[in-house]
């Protein structure tokens, strides 16, 4: 017995010298992988991959156009900070008088909006199909996701209000897209009403949901463990590029809109989980209607539902379509 515990007393200091060896590694660890990762992810948001729009892909746009008699241009624009955003606009020959801006996610171009632009100018709507900065054609390094986008949103508007004098502008985006769309809304009161689909609350909130998707945990994780990687990741942005991340929210961006807002969201969505248009909604519940599709996965609610999507797109915009006040019939006299 005494030969035992003189041997359990030797090991004793060994196990403890092995258990914080790998204590220490594992803070190290943390600690590194919270800094490089942060900072990676930053940099990899900011800088997402997108290709341009082909000449073959214009070409067939082009082609399809004026098969159906409908008018065609690329179109660019200046921005603020002199990024060049390029875009096409299409007026039907049946024009309603009212116009459509169409604005992608992130990695994607036009052509991500492209068949719904076919679907609106069948139904007689103008349409202006955008590349966001730093996608597709357009310049611009860096993707804000709303920050520069918002400003953006508001010059599209600018030209297409002198170019068209549309009778109604409304605009519909999904995912980013959809984000920096109401991002837009308190630069941009000439809309008569905008769908968003798809769009997450603030870019804070959306980075913890992106961390819990591979662990199926929802945001939680990504609010507690993964939470220094996201500070690092912010801190890190607004250094380097002076962009305050943080302040990228939707649903800050709505508080006392007045122009109706239609929020489209899958119930499978596990990109942008959908509880994210309930907190957009929830700052402006007036304002804001929210439609959950079953079935859908992110930004797949027209799949999952055509006929429905359709139809509640389509009268969205006919129901807050501005109608002029009729004039007074000419004195006879």
């Amino acid at each position: 017995m005494h030969r035992d515990g003189a041997f359990s007393g030797k090991r004793s200091p060994r196990r403890r010298s092995i258990v914080r060896f790998l204590l220490y590694t594992l803070a190290f660890l943390y600690v590194a992988g919270t800094v490089f990762g942060g900072i990676g992810l930053g940099w990899i948001a900011l800088h997402p991959y997108s290709h341009a729009v082909t000449p073959g892909e214009e070409r067939n746009a082009r082609a399809a156009a004026q098969q159906d008699g409908v008018e065609f241009r690329a179109v660019e624009i200046t921005a603020p900070d002199g990024a060049r955003l390029r875009g096409w606009f299409m007026r039907p020959p049946d024009a309603n008088g009212d116009a459509v801006i169409l604005l992608h996610g992130v990695s994607d171009n036009r052509m991500g909006m492209y068949g719904y632009g076919k679907w609106l100018l069948q139904n007689h709507y103008m349409v202006l199909l955008p590349d966001a900065r730093a996608h597709g054609n357009s310049g611009g390094e860096l993707a804000t996701y709303g920050l520069k986008e918002a400003d953006d949103i508001h010059g599209w508007v600018d030209w297409i209000e002198t170019a068209e004098h549309p009778r109604c502008m409304f605009g519909f985006g999904e995912s980013m897209g959809a984000a920096q769309l109401l991002q837009s809304l308190p630069k941009e009161p000439r809309f008569c009403a905008v769908v968003a689909e798809s769009p997450f609350a603030t870019f804070r909130e959306v980075a913890y949901a992106r961390f819990g998707r591979p662990f199926h945990t929802g945001p939680w994780l990504g609010r507690t463990f993964f939470r220094p990687a996201v500070d690092a990741g912010f801190l890190y942005v607004r250094l380097h590029y002076g962009l305050n991340m943080g302040a990228a929210s939707p649903e800050d961006a709505v508080v006392g809109t007045r122009i109706p807002v239609l929020l489209i969201h899958g119930l499978q969505d596990r990109n942008i989980p959908p509880y994210h248009s309930d907190l957009i909604q929830a700052k402006n519940p007036a304002m804001i209607v929210v439609w959950k599709v079953p079935g859908a996965v992110h930004t797949q609610a027209h799949a999952a539902a055509p006929q429905e999507f359709e139809r509640r797109v389509l009268g969205w915009f006919a129901e807050h379509t501005a109608v002029p006040e009729p004039t007074s019939a000419p004195s006879s006299n």
